[in-house]
């Protein structure tokens, strides 16, 4: 088992492109700067594939449904770029999420490489309001545990970590590391993720991290205006920052955030932590069998 793992978590920002090899030198620059830093786990943000409408030229990314089908028409290159570069320098990334067409409507999908190329994807399981009413964006199939010599991961895209049963499902299923990419417009809808992640941290006693898309890209449509900053967040226990923050980026600012976890404190917080949440998280089903008490003030 690898104890003590170097996470890398981007804020990134969409690039215009006019051919592939532009959108290959950018990923394969952005990949190597991590590595070179000694980050072994690679996080890119949610819809950070959008980038690729670019290359239907600016009618094609300007219209939503044209920007949709030039992004997934480009999956497989995208996805063999990332496969070789994990390959290359034997980590594990999460490349940036986008649209996947497996009917009608496309999927939100991330997916993770490692040394040995595509391990799998994990596609996003609540739509936010946007992607429903303006996107048609559907969800996928379910979620999905992977199990690597870095650690069990479990990715919750944006709007999934604000919702806490995702990741419960997905700690108890062995997760550690809990992968939370993010693409918002506004500086509250970055919060929300925030503090999905770090009650996510909390509660299933873990690490979470957030690698959000920042800047403008008024070329793109749906993806016109981003901001968050990356972080890398654990249980505010024994052994952890007292505030639950391990690393966070400058708002805004393109570039990697880094930190490094032990695996071990994540066993030794679960089993024997200033508090217990992991271990009490059934507790809840007591409380809530015994009737509710309403009570009325006069």
């Amino acid at each position: 088992m690898t104890d003590h793992v170097t996470i890398a978590a981007a804020a990134y920002p969409l690039d215009w492109f006019d051919t592939f090899a532009e959108y290959e030198t950018k990923i394969t620059k952005w990949v190597t700067e991590a590595t070179a830093s000694g980050a072994q786990l690679l996080v890119f943000p949610e819809y950070a594939a959008m980038e690729l409408a670019s290359l239907g030229g600016k009618a094609a990314a300007a219209d939503l449904e044209g920007a949709l089908s030039e992004v997934a028409g480009h999956r497989p290159a995208a996805d063999a770029l990332h496969a070789r570069l994990a390959a290359q320098h034997g980590v594990y990334i999460l490349g940036g999420s986008g649209p996947v067409f497996t009917g009608n409507r496309p999927v939100n999908r991330a997916s993770l490489f490692g040394p040995t190329g595509l391990l799998g994807h994990q596609d996003k399981q609540i739509m936010v309001r946007f992607e429903r009413d303006e996107w048609d964006v559907v969800a996928g199939p379910g979620l999905a545990l992977f199990d690597t010599p870095i650690g069990k991961i479990g990715i919750t895209i944006c709007y999934d970590s604000e919702f806490p049963l995702l990741s419960r499902r997905l700690a108890e299923a062995g997760a550690e590391i809990l992968l939370a990419p993010s693409c918002t417009e506004t500086w509250a809808g970055y919060n929300r993720v925030r503090v999905g992640a770090m009650a996510r941290a909390l509660e299933n006693q873990c690490v979470a991290v957030q690698a959000p898309l920042v800047g403008l890209a008024d070329w793109c449509a749906g993806c016109e205006e981003n901001t968050g900053r990356a972080g890398i967040y654990g249980p505010p226990d024994r052994g952890w920052p007292a505030e639950g923050v391990l690393a966070e980026g400058t708002r805004d600012t393109p570039g990697w955030t880094y930190a490094t976890i032990s695996r071990q404190l994540i066993t030794d917080t679960r089993k024997d932590g200033g508090v217990l949440n992991f271990l009490h998280w059934k507790e809840q089903d007591e409380r809530l069998s015994v009737p509710l008490a309403t009570i009325e003030a006069t």
